[in-house]
């Protein structure tokens, strides 16, 4: 049995990856590019956000009554809604709405819902075939790996890497390093199979309460083929995606295509309201919704952390942070990495297991101050990180809570504390350390393994002070 990685060995592989470094700087510095050239007014943007904010706000705020509005409409248009608390449920109501329909083969449309059960492994044990239809995706699969990025699944891979992993799989057609003409391939692989399944499996972007209505974001087409030729469409989405009203999608769509890629807007938006109805020439003939829960309602039961939820999944706070850009989105260990995985992950999983993914963040502010639904990302993980070691009337919430407390830290700490406090301690203190300079440590635990660590001086900065005839009354 393989053994996982920990985080620090994972940070250290990741480190002293060269091209990795090499890959994410060309792709994060061109990604911020984009959204720049997209936002020029500053005053306008800061209107957007606020718009985008509130609509988010007020979507997180009812959403135990949208979600029940929501279902009511699906059903009213022929859409089976299925619950599920966790994601195991999910996996399993999937499966069998596959099995009752004798399907054997599904085509997959991006979702990282579904990365985050882990589908793919689930059908694939129970003997479903199924498939990656996104150009990103795909090659993820073909490589035997997990997306790195949200948005752009195979970003950590240059081109020769790319062009090397499509010729292993399919040396049929020639190798090339012309991304085009490998996308060319692909589309010629993936369109029997889109013909051939027997059903299609997507994400969902926005769930509109107001009509029942499933909206889908994408630029390749592959959604929309997974959602219209295959017999039967399910669609899986974690139930914080539903929004009140048409109307406020879009505003959503607008800032969330010009901050995920830098686009004005993508190549599709789909809007499924029903599956194939009398008359009509396709669509798939029945539709399923999944609504996965997986930690989301604790979540929204903590006020503190509640603007979590508000997320819209267009990876701009990880594009923009410096960590991610150095590790790479493998060294998280997670579904979902940068700012909004330390953020969500161990509200999810809980602190015990998580809790170190919060000291990926150097509290620069980037995140927080990109975020077009502007969620507060810095005061977020700091509030994690407060939980981590001291909790607070709220812990009950987040699983795990003050499981990161050290007692010879904490004792440590209070010692500062009184020394800090007291003139009279401190300066006996501090004529201590300088005195016995000579046998503080090299280093200091895993802080000193990348820093110099600091040493007293010979003489105090009250003696230093005297000696030049200042007066330190």
């Amino acid at each position: 049995m393989q053994q996982i990685k920990s985080l620090e060995n994972r940070i250290d592989e990741a480190l002293s990856n060269e091209q990795l470094h090499t890959n994410f700087r060309s792709a994060m510095s061109y990604l911020m590019e984009k959204r720049r050239d997209q936002f020029p007014d500053e005053k306008q943007l800061k209107n957007e956000r606020e718009i985008a904010s509130t609509i988010r706000s007020n979507s997180v705020t009812q959403l135990p009554e949208l979600l029940i509005k929501l279902e009511e409409n699906l059903e009213k248009n022929n859409i089976k809604v299925h619950w599920a608390e966790t994601d195991l449920e999910a996996n399993n109501i999937v499966y069998q709405i596959l099995k009752e329909a004798n399907a054997k083969t599904v085509v997959k449309g991006k979702s990282m819902v579904t990365e985050e059960i882990e589908l793919n492994e689930f059908l694939d044990n129970k003997g479903i075939e199924i498939l990656e239809t996104d150009l990103g995706e795909f090659l993820v699969q073909l490589a035997n790996e997990k997306p790195s990025h949200i948005v752009m699944p195979a970003i950590h891979k240059n081109r020769k890497e790319i062009s090397k992993a499509f010729f292993d799989h399919f040396p049929e057609f020639p190798y090339t390093e012309d991304v085009d003409l490998i996308t060319q391939q692909v589309r010629k692989i993936l369109r029997d199979r889109f013909r051939q399944a027997d059903a299609g499996i997507s994400g969902v972007n926005f769930a509109v309460a107001e009509t029942g209505t499933l909206c889908l974001v994408e630029n390749e087409g592959n959604g929309r083929m997974c959602t219209t030729v295959p017999p039967i469409h399910i669609a899986v989405t974690g139930i914080e995606k539903v929004v009140e009203k048409l109307s406020d999608t879009p505003p959503l769509l607008d800032i969330l295509t010009k901050s995920a890629t830098g686009q004005e807007i993508t190549t599709y938006f789909n809007m499924i309201s029903s599956p194939r109805r009398e008359g009509e020439k396709d669509g798939p003939k029945s539709m399923h919704l999944v609504l996965l829960d997986n930690g989301r309602s604790k979540i929204h039961q903590n006020n503190d952390m509640q603007e979590t939820l508000k997320c819209i999944r267009c990876g701009s706070c990880i594009n923009h942070c410096p960590v991610y850009t150095q590790l790479g989105g493998h060294a998280y260990g997670t579904v979902y990495p940068g700012p909004i995985g330390i953020t969500l992950e161990p509200q999810k999983q809980g602190i015990t297991e998580l809790g170190e993914l919060t000291s990926l963040c150097t509290m620069c502010g980037a995140c927080g101050e990109v975020c077009p639904v502007q969620i507060p990302l810095p005061k977020l993980i700091n509030k994690l990180r407060s939980e981590a070691v001291e909790g607070n009337n709220t812990s009950e919430l987040i699983e795990g809570a003050r499981s990161k407390r050290k007692p010879l830290e904490s004792l440590a700490w209070k010692i500062w504390k009184q020394v800090y406090s007291n003139p009279f301690i401190y300066s006996i203190f501090s004529k201590t350390a300088t005195r016995l300079n000579f046998i503080s440590p090299k280093k200091l635990g895993k802080w000193g393994k990348y820093r110099i660590t600091p040493r007293p001086s010979k003489q105090s900065l009250k003696e230093l002070a005297n000696q030049a005839g200042f007066d330190h009354e």
